[in-house]
C-alpha cells in the first residue's frame, strides 16, 4: 500500500508537471489545491529536490518546478525514495534485501511467490512515469 507521503508526492508532481515550467509555484498553492498538509508537503518537497527531481527558486517569483522531464520520472524512483522497498517483503528486495529470520529462500515458497509479485509490480512502476499520470 502507498503511504500518504508517497501519494502526496504524486499528487504535487502531477500538479507540477502540470503547470510546467512556465513559472515555480508556491509550496502553499500546491497544498491548497491538492489539499495536502503544508508542513508535510514541505518535508516530501525537500526529499525530491535532494534527489534532483524537483528544484527551487528564492524570492520574488519563486517555488518550486520540475527539475526533470516528467517523462524521466519513474514512479519506482519516487516510491523507493520516500518509501523504500517496493517489495512486500526483505528478502526479494532488490534495494533494501534483508533476510529474513528461521528462513530458507531457496527453499520458501513465499519467496517464490514475493518476487514474482515484485517482478510483475516493477514491469509497470518503471515504465510508468509521472508524465503518465498527469493531465499534461
Amino acid at each position: 500500500m502507498l503511504s500518504k507521503k508517497t501519494q502526496y508526492a504524486f499528487q504535487a508532481l502531477m500538479y507540477l508537471a502540470e503547470k510546467g515550467k512556465e513559472k515555480p509555484v508556491l509550496i502553499a498553492e500546491i497544498s491548497k489545491k491538492k489539499k495536502i498538509p503544508l508542513k508535510f508537503l514541505e518535508n516530501i518537497l525537500l526529499d525530491l529536490k535532494k534527489a534532483g527531481i524537483l528544484d527551487s527558486k528564492k524570492g520574488k517569483g519563486g517555488g518550486y518546478f520540475l527539475a526533470m522531464n516528467p517523462k524521466d520520472v519513474q514512479l519506482a524512483t519516487v516510491m523507493r525514495l520516500l518509501d523504500g522497498p517496493i517489495s512486500l517483503v526483505s528478502c526479494v528486495s532488490l534495494y533494501f534485501y534483508q533476510k529474513c529470520k528461521n528462513c530458507d529462500e531457496k527453499s520458501c515458497g513465499l519467496h517464490d511467490v514475493m518476487a514474482q509479485v515484485r517482478d510483475a509490480n516493477l514491469r509497470i512502476l518503471e515504465k510508468k512515469t509521472i508524465a503518465d499520470i498527469s493531465r499534461m
